[in-house]
């Protein structure tokens, strides 16, 4: 026996989904602007926080001046991040480990991962995902020592 699914009223789950918009933002349609996070990279708006409605952000982040300090030891409380290297690289220090992610790379940063974005090349573009579009930052404690930054020429 079927059921006609389309007179069944949606889960919640289902119904949130729905209640996202179609998006399409253009190479030109939106300007990497200051005031994000960080002072030293600029950001991109891709348009998705307003599609879903606060569920998603979606923005391209690239570095705007040399590292000198970077992000300092920080979580982030959301339920989902991931950071997609589009150009250069960028020097991470998840807990304990220091990662070099660069161009190509994908990095799934879990829920509560404390970390710091500590050296960048000029070039570092990267793309963002974050869920919910509102996440927090908070400041850690240091877990280690930070290798030196390469300078910028």
């Amino acid at each position: 026996m079927q059921t006609n699914t389309l007179l069944e009223p949606p889960s919640p789950a289902i119904a949130t989904l729905i209640a996202t918009a179609f998006s399409h933002i253009g190479e030109n349609d939106t300007p990497f602007q200051s005031g994000g996070l960080r002072d030293f990279f600029l950001y991109r708006d891709l348009g998705i926080t307003e599609a879903t409605n606060g569920l998603v952000i979606a923005q391209l982040v690239k570095a705007n001046l040399p590292p000198e300090e970077g992000t300092g030891w920080h979580r982030h409380e959301a339920a989902f991040h991931i950071v997609i290297m589009l150009k250069g690289w960028a020097r991470f220090m998840y807990e304990t480990e220091e990662t070099l992610v660069k161009a190509g790379d994908c990095v799934h940063q879990r829920p509560g991962i404390v970390h710091y974005l500590f050296d960048y090349s000029p070039d570092m573009e990267y793309l963002e995902i974050v869920s919910p579009a509102d996440f927090t930052t908070i400041d850690m404690p240091a877990p280690c020592a930070i290798p030196p930054v390469t300078p910028w020429k």
